[in-house]
Protein backbone atom coordinates (compact mmCIF):
# COMPACT_ATOMS: atom_id res chain seq x y z
CA UNK A 1 0.00 0.00 0.00
CA UNK A 2 1.48 3.33 -1.07
CA UNK A 3 0.80 6.26 1.23
CA UNK A 4 0.61 9.76 -0.25
CA UNK A 5 1.51 12.90 1.74
CA UNK A 6 -1.61 14.82 0.70
CA UNK A 7 -4.23 13.17 2.88
CA UNK A 8 -6.89 15.90 2.70
CA UNK A 9 -8.43 14.39 -0.44
CA UNK A 10 -7.81 10.70 0.21
CA UNK A 11 -10.37 8.35 -1.31
CA UNK A 12 -12.48 6.14 0.89
CA UNK A 13 -10.42 3.41 2.53
CA UNK A 14 -11.25 0.13 4.25
CA UNK A 15 -9.72 1.27 7.54
CA UNK A 16 -11.60 2.90 10.44
CA UNK A 17 -9.41 6.04 10.08
CA UNK A 18 -8.70 8.82 7.61
CA UNK A 19 -5.46 9.66 9.42
CA UNK A 20 -2.45 7.98 7.79
CA UNK A 21 -0.62 7.86 11.11
CA UNK A 22 -3.46 5.96 12.77
CA UNK A 23 -3.89 3.75 9.70
CA UNK A 24 -0.19 2.85 9.96
CA UNK A 25 -0.80 1.54 13.47
CA UNK A 26 -3.84 -0.37 12.23
CA UNK A 27 -2.28 -2.36 9.40
CA UNK A 28 1.34 -2.85 10.52
CA UNK A 29 2.39 -5.64 12.84
CA UNK A 30 0.40 -7.48 15.48
CA UNK A 31 -2.11 -5.38 17.39
CA UNK A 32 -3.91 -7.44 19.99
CA UNK A 33 -4.36 -5.85 23.42
CA UNK A 34 -1.79 -8.11 25.03
CA UNK A 35 0.79 -7.10 22.42
CA UNK A 36 0.54 -3.45 23.45
CA UNK A 37 0.44 -4.37 27.13
CA UNK A 38 3.64 -6.36 26.74
CA UNK A 39 5.25 -3.47 24.86
CA UNK A 40 4.51 -1.02 27.68
CA UNK A 41 5.69 -3.53 30.28
CA UNK A 42 8.94 -3.92 28.31
CA UNK A 43 9.49 -0.13 28.22
CA UNK A 44 8.80 0.17 31.96
CA UNK A 45 11.14 -2.75 32.62
CA UNK A 46 13.92 -1.06 30.65
CA UNK A 47 13.37 2.18 32.56
CA UNK A 48 13.38 0.39 35.92
CA UNK A 49 16.31 -1.85 35.04
CA UNK A 50 18.68 1.05 34.44
CA UNK A 51 17.50 2.75 37.62
CA UNK A 52 18.14 -0.48 39.54
CA UNK A 53 21.63 -0.82 38.04
CA UNK A 54 22.61 2.74 38.96
CA UNK A 55 20.79 3.03 42.28
CA UNK A 56 23.37 1.46 44.56
CA UNK A 57 26.34 3.20 42.90
CA UNK A 58 24.56 6.54 43.36
CA UNK A 59 23.90 5.78 47.04
CA UNK A 60 27.55 4.82 47.50
CA UNK A 61 28.68 7.99 45.72
CA UNK A 62 26.44 10.11 47.95
CA UNK A 63 27.81 8.32 51.01
CA UNK A 64 31.39 9.12 50.05
CA UNK A 65 30.36 12.77 50.01
CA UNK A 66 28.79 12.56 53.46
CA UNK A 67 25.17 12.27 52.27
CA UNK A 68 23.15 9.44 53.79
CA UNK A 69 20.22 8.34 51.62
CA UNK A 70 17.13 7.25 53.57
CA UNK A 71 13.47 6.66 52.75
CA UNK A 72 12.76 10.24 53.79
CA UNK A 73 15.25 11.88 51.42
CA UNK A 74 15.31 9.29 48.62
CA UNK A 75 14.14 11.98 46.19
CA UNK A 76 17.55 13.65 46.18
CA UNK A 77 19.28 10.64 44.63
CA UNK A 78 19.07 12.24 41.16
CA UNK A 79 19.89 15.74 42.40
CA UNK A 80 23.58 16.22 41.53
CA UNK A 81 24.09 19.20 43.83
CA UNK A 82 22.55 17.36 46.79
CA UNK A 83 24.82 14.31 46.47
CA UNK A 84 27.92 16.15 45.26
CA UNK A 85 28.00 14.85 41.68
CA UNK A 86 28.96 16.70 38.51
CA UNK A 87 25.77 17.96 36.87
CA UNK A 88 26.61 16.75 33.38
CA UNK A 89 27.49 13.28 34.67
CA UNK A 90 24.12 13.06 36.38
CA UNK A 91 22.43 14.24 33.18
CA UNK A 92 24.20 11.44 31.30
CA UNK A 93 23.02 8.88 33.86
CA UNK A 94 19.45 10.10 33.55
CA UNK A 95 19.84 9.98 29.77
CA UNK A 96 20.96 6.38 30.07
CA UNK A 97 17.60 5.53 31.61
CA UNK A 98 15.88 6.53 28.39
CA UNK A 99 18.42 4.73 26.21
CA UNK A 100 17.54 1.54 28.07
CA UNK A 101 13.82 2.30 27.85
CA UNK A 102 14.03 2.83 24.09
CA UNK A 103 16.03 -0.39 23.68
CA UNK A 104 13.42 -2.52 25.42
CA UNK A 105 10.58 -0.81 23.55
CA UNK A 106 12.38 -1.62 20.29
CA UNK A 107 12.81 -5.26 21.36
CA UNK A 108 9.07 -5.54 22.06
CA UNK A 109 8.19 -3.87 18.75
CA UNK A 110 10.50 -6.12 16.75
CA UNK A 111 10.02 -9.49 18.40
CA UNK A 112 6.48 -9.25 19.81
CA UNK A 113 4.60 -7.00 17.38
CA UNK A 114 6.70 -7.18 14.20
CA UNK A 115 6.72 -3.38 14.00
CA UNK A 116 9.46 -0.87 13.28
CA UNK A 117 10.18 2.49 14.88
CA UNK A 118 9.20 4.10 11.57
CA UNK A 119 5.70 2.62 11.88
CA UNK A 120 5.10 4.47 15.15
CA UNK A 121 6.81 7.68 14.02
CA UNK A 122 5.11 8.53 10.75
CA UNK A 123 2.19 7.62 8.56
CA UNK A 124 4.40 7.92 5.50
CA UNK A 125 6.97 5.62 3.97
CA UNK A 126 9.98 7.50 5.34
CA UNK A 127 10.61 9.72 8.36
CA UNK A 128 10.34 13.37 7.32
CA UNK A 129 13.53 14.69 8.90
CA UNK A 130 13.13 18.16 7.37
CA UNK A 131 10.01 18.61 9.49
CA UNK A 132 11.89 17.48 12.59
CA UNK A 133 14.73 19.95 12.12
CA UNK A 134 12.47 22.83 11.11
CA UNK A 135 10.33 22.35 14.24
CA UNK A 136 13.49 22.01 16.34
CA UNK A 137 14.90 25.27 14.97
CA UNK A 138 11.59 27.12 15.29
CA UNK A 139 11.02 26.15 18.93
CA UNK A 140 14.69 26.77 19.72
CA UNK A 141 14.51 30.31 18.31
CA UNK A 142 11.33 31.01 20.28
CA UNK A 143 13.05 29.76 23.46
CA UNK A 144 16.08 31.99 22.87
CA UNK A 145 13.82 35.01 22.28
CA UNK A 146 11.77 34.28 25.41
CA UNK A 147 14.81 33.80 27.68
CA UNK A 148 16.57 36.86 26.24
CA UNK A 149 13.51 39.05 26.86
CA UNK A 150 13.16 37.65 30.38
CA UNK A 151 16.81 38.40 31.13
CA UNK A 152 16.72 42.01 29.93
CA UNK A 153 13.40 42.68 31.66
CA UNK A 154 14.75 41.62 35.05
CA UNK A 155 18.51 40.97 34.98
CA UNK A 156 18.59 41.01 38.77
CA UNK A 157 16.70 37.69 38.77
CA UNK A 158 19.52 35.89 36.95
CA UNK A 159 23.10 34.93 37.61
CA UNK A 160 25.42 34.38 34.66
CA UNK A 161 27.32 31.19 35.49
CA UNK A 162 28.94 30.47 32.13
CA UNK A 163 32.09 28.40 32.37
CA UNK A 164 33.75 27.29 29.15
CA UNK A 165 34.81 23.83 30.33
CA UNK A 166 31.58 23.00 32.18
CA UNK A 167 29.42 24.31 29.34
CA UNK A 168 31.38 22.36 26.72
CA UNK A 169 30.86 19.13 28.66
CA UNK A 170 27.18 19.99 29.06
CA UNK A 171 26.84 20.68 25.33
CA UNK A 172 28.29 17.28 24.44
CA UNK A 173 26.07 15.56 27.00
CA UNK A 174 22.81 17.15 25.86
CA UNK A 175 23.56 16.54 22.17
CA UNK A 176 24.18 12.86 22.93
CA UNK A 177 21.31 12.18 25.33
CA UNK A 178 18.53 14.77 25.04
CA UNK A 179 17.38 13.70 21.53
CA UNK A 180 17.09 10.13 22.82
CA UNK A 181 15.27 11.17 26.01
CA UNK A 182 12.70 13.28 24.20
CA UNK A 183 12.31 10.82 21.31
CA UNK A 184 11.61 8.02 23.78
CA UNK A 185 8.81 9.99 25.41
CA UNK A 186 7.35 10.88 22.02
CA UNK A 187 7.61 7.32 20.73
CA UNK A 188 5.76 6.00 23.76
CA UNK A 189 3.05 8.62 24.24
CA UNK A 190 2.36 10.32 20.89
CA UNK A 191 3.42 7.26 18.88
CA UNK A 192 2.92 3.83 20.42
CA UNK A 193 0.09 4.63 22.83
CA UNK A 194 -1.64 7.05 20.44
CA UNK A 195 -1.91 4.32 17.81
CA UNK A 196 -2.81 1.68 20.40
CA UNK A 197 -5.66 3.66 21.95
CA UNK A 198 -6.87 4.61 18.46
CA UNK A 199 -7.34 0.91 17.71
CA UNK A 200 -9.42 0.65 20.87
CA UNK A 201 -11.57 3.76 20.46
CA UNK A 202 -11.58 3.99 16.63
CA UNK A 203 -10.94 7.75 16.73
CA UNK A 204 -8.17 10.24 17.46
CA UNK A 205 -9.78 12.42 20.14
CA UNK A 206 -9.87 9.83 22.95
CA UNK A 207 -6.22 8.77 22.39
CA UNK A 208 -5.18 12.44 22.29
CA UNK A 209 -6.81 13.15 25.67
CA UNK A 210 -5.74 9.90 27.35
CA UNK A 211 -2.09 10.09 26.25
CA UNK A 212 -1.90 13.75 27.29
CA UNK A 213 -3.16 12.96 30.77
CA UNK A 214 -0.78 9.99 31.04
CA UNK A 215 2.09 12.25 29.95
CA UNK A 216 1.17 14.68 32.71
CA UNK A 217 0.97 11.91 35.30
CA UNK A 218 4.39 10.63 34.24
CA UNK A 219 5.83 14.01 35.23
CA UNK A 220 3.90 14.20 38.52
CA UNK A 221 7.00 13.24 40.53
CA UNK A 222 9.13 16.04 39.04
CA UNK A 223 10.63 18.48 41.57
CA UNK A 224 8.70 21.33 39.92
CA UNK A 225 5.47 19.64 41.01
CA UNK A 226 6.74 19.21 44.56
CA UNK A 227 7.76 22.88 44.68
CA UNK A 228 4.68 24.46 43.08
CA UNK A 229 1.93 21.85 43.40
CA UNK A 230 -0.09 19.69 41.02
CA UNK A 231 -2.67 22.38 40.32
CA UNK A 232 0.02 24.68 38.98
CA UNK A 233 2.23 22.26 37.08
CA UNK A 234 -0.15 19.60 35.73
CA UNK A 235 -1.98 22.03 33.41
CA UNK A 236 1.39 22.86 31.84
CA UNK A 237 2.45 19.23 31.32
CA UNK A 238 -0.95 18.21 29.95
CA UNK A 239 -1.22 21.31 27.74
CA UNK A 240 2.24 20.65 26.31
CA UNK A 241 1.20 17.07 25.57
CA UNK A 242 -2.06 18.22 23.94
CA UNK A 243 -0.11 20.71 21.82
CA UNK A 244 2.27 18.00 20.59
CA UNK A 245 -0.55 15.49 20.18
CA UNK A 246 -2.64 17.83 18.03
CA UNK A 247 0.37 18.53 15.82
CA UNK A 248 1.02 14.78 15.54
CA UNK A 249 -2.52 14.05 14.35
CA UNK A 250 -2.77 17.06 12.03
CA UNK A 251 0.59 16.27 10.42
CA UNK A 252 0.03 12.49 10.51
CA UNK A 253 3.38 11.82 12.12
CA UNK A 254 5.64 12.48 15.10
CA UNK A 255 8.37 14.44 13.35
CA UNK A 256 7.21 17.93 14.36
CA UNK A 257 6.40 16.88 17.93
CA UNK A 258 9.79 15.20 18.32
CA UNK A 259 11.59 18.30 17.06
CA UNK A 260 9.72 20.66 19.39
CA UNK A 261 10.15 18.39 22.42
CA UNK A 262 13.87 17.98 21.78
CA UNK A 263 14.40 21.73 21.35
CA UNK A 264 12.37 22.46 24.48
CA UNK A 265 14.51 20.27 26.73
CA UNK A 266 17.83 20.90 24.98
CA UNK A 267 17.67 24.69 24.99
CA UNK A 268 16.32 24.73 28.54
CA UNK A 269 19.32 22.66 29.67
CA UNK A 270 21.79 24.90 27.87
CA UNK A 271 20.35 28.34 28.57
CA UNK A 272 18.70 28.43 31.99
CA UNK A 273 18.44 26.43 35.19
CA UNK A 274 16.54 26.95 38.44
CA UNK A 275 16.74 25.24 41.80
CA UNK A 276 13.57 23.23 41.10
CA UNK A 277 14.39 22.17 37.53
CA UNK A 278 14.15 18.42 37.03
CA UNK A 279 17.37 18.65 34.98
CA UNK A 280 20.05 20.45 36.96
CA UNK A 281 22.71 21.68 34.52
CA UNK A 282 25.62 24.08 34.14
CA UNK A 283 23.48 26.32 31.96
CA UNK A 284 24.49 29.84 30.97
CA UNK A 285 21.97 31.37 33.37
CA UNK A 286 20.78 30.43 36.84
CA UNK A 287 17.61 31.90 38.29
CA UNK A 288 16.19 31.64 41.78
CA UNK A 289 12.98 33.48 40.89
CA UNK A 290 10.25 31.13 39.69
CA UNK A 291 6.80 32.20 38.51
CA UNK A 292 5.14 29.08 37.07
CA UNK A 293 1.85 30.83 36.29
CA UNK A 294 3.63 33.58 34.36
CA UNK A 295 5.86 31.03 32.64
CA UNK A 296 2.81 29.03 31.59
CA UNK A 297 1.30 32.15 29.99
CA UNK A 298 4.54 32.86 28.15
CA UNK A 299 4.71 29.22 27.03
CA UNK A 300 1.14 29.47 25.72
CA UNK A 301 2.07 32.52 23.63
CA UNK A 302 5.07 30.62 22.24
CA UNK A 303 2.85 27.64 21.42
CA UNK A 304 0.33 29.83 19.58
CA UNK A 305 3.07 31.50 17.51
CA UNK A 306 4.70 28.14 16.77
CA UNK A 307 1.41 26.52 15.79
CA UNK A 308 0.50 29.42 13.47
CA UNK A 309 3.83 29.16 11.63
CA UNK A 310 3.58 25.38 11.30
CA UNK A 311 -0.08 25.66 10.30
CA UNK A 312 0.83 27.97 7.45
CA UNK A 313 4.01 26.19 6.35
CA UNK A 314 2.62 22.66 6.30
CA UNK A 315 -1.07 23.51 5.63
CA UNK A 316 -2.29 21.69 8.73
CA UNK A 317 -5.93 22.52 8.02
CA UNK A 318 -7.62 19.12 7.91
CA UNK A 319 -9.13 19.04 11.40
CA UNK A 320 -10.99 15.83 10.56
CA UNK A 321 -7.66 14.09 11.09
CA UNK A 322 -8.14 14.63 14.84
CA UNK A 323 -11.41 12.75 14.76
CA UNK A 324 -10.69 9.89 12.36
Amino acid sequence: MELQENSADKPANPFPFNNLFLIKGYFTGKNEFWHYLLGIVAAIFGYSLFQFITFKPLIAFAGRNGVVITQENIGIIYNPDAIGMNRSLMLAIMGGIFVCTMLFLWLALKFVQSKTFTSIITGFEKIRWKRYFFAFALWGILNVIYITISYFRAPQDFVVQFNTVDFSILLITVVLFLPIQTATEELIFRGYLMQGFALLFKNGIAPLIITSILFGLMHASNPEVKAHGLLIMMPYFISFALFLGILTLLDEGLEIAMGIHCANNLFSCLLICSKNSVLQTDAILQTNVENPAGEFLQWFIMAVVCFFILFKKYKLSNWNLLIR
